[in-house]
């Protein structure tokens, strides 16, 4: 009597999930941010800061408007009055000191910190998305959030110099003319390494924002950070240290307003803010692959 075997069938193993591509990926992270009010609004804030600036130049330029503002910055704004091409590369120096790392710092928080603290982090990691390419996803979230603002502050400042002044007036602080192609180059150097500085002030919310799940804690730490270095920058004592702070070339952008540019400060900046940048998101990495989910 034979009798009939079962075959024996290995248990199938269960269905990968297709991974998500990249591209589609920064195309949703692109989408949920510029949709947020709060983005919204810093870009707005950087749109009407320009023309509210520009408007009160003017008035303080007229008969009996009063003395200009002092400082670094100020030098700048007063040079700006009567000049469509320092405008731009004034507000870019404005809002390196506070307005834009503060807009990084925004945008770190919420990148990994904000999700983490609404449980929606976890579901990046079920897409199934790895952490690293979680990571670069964040990156160019961070990235293309201080460009966006740099550029729209830089456009209305362009434009408004350019309607309170005319295309007459593009003088650099040597006192040499400029044509308007030449001045929108120098424009486009202010803009490219002013975004480097952010950039760098993004990193530096992203790697706090992966150690905690407290937006508001990488915004104050962030802020904070940039208010303690510019005090060091300050005390002569501390000379030594000031080639390692962050914030020590910010003002170093009004180099691309002489007449020729020197590019020792500025490169520097560039070296500095990079260094930042690669050390960093290191940790930022080096923090998420070690992460619980």
């Amino acid at each position: 009597m034979t009798q009939a075997t079962a075959e024996v069938r290995p248990p199938s193993a269960p269905a990968r999930q297709p991974r998500v591509p990249l591209p589609r990926l920064v195309q949703a992270e692109l989408r949920w941010i510029f949709r947020r009010p709060r983005t919204l609004i810093v870009l707005g804030l950087f749109a009407i800061l320009p023309v509210a600036v520009g408007i009160g130049l003017v008035l303080v330029d007229s008969p009996g408007g009063g003395d200009g503002p002092e400082g670094p910055t100020g030098s700048l704004l007063s040079a700006a009055a009567g000049n469509a091409l320092i405008l731009p590369v004034a507000m870019l120096a404005l809002t390196l000191g506070l307005l834009l790392p503060l807009t990084a710092a925004m945008a770190g928080a919420d990148a990994l910190a904000g999700e983490s603290s609404h449980g929606t982090l976890r579901g990046w990691l079920l897409a199934p998305v790895s952490r690293g390419r979680l990571l670069g996803v964040k990156v160019v979230g961070v990235a293309a959030v201080v460009l966006a603002a740099i550029t729209v502050l830089t456009l209305i400042a362009i434009i408004t110099g350019l309607i309170l002044n005319g295309t007459d007036s593009l003088f650099t602080l040597s006192g040499t003319t400029l044509s308007f192609p030449d001045a929108l180059g120098r424009i486009a150097v202010a803009v490219g390494w002013a975004a480097v500085q952010g950039w760098a002030v993004g990193a530096v919310a992203l790697t706090i924002s992966a150690c905690t799940e407290h937006p508001m804690l990488v915004v104050a730490s962030v802020l904070g950070g940039v208010v303690v270095f510019s005090v060091l920058r300050m005390l002569d004592a501390l000379a030594w240290l000031h080639p390692f702070l962050l914030t020590e070339s910010f003002m170093s952008i009004a180099d691309v307003l002489r007449d020729p540019m020197p590019t020792a400060d500025l490169g520097e900046g560039l070296l500095r803010a990079g260094a930042y940048l690669v050390i960093a998101l290191s940790l930022a990495y080096a923090r998420i692959i070690t992460k619980d989910g």
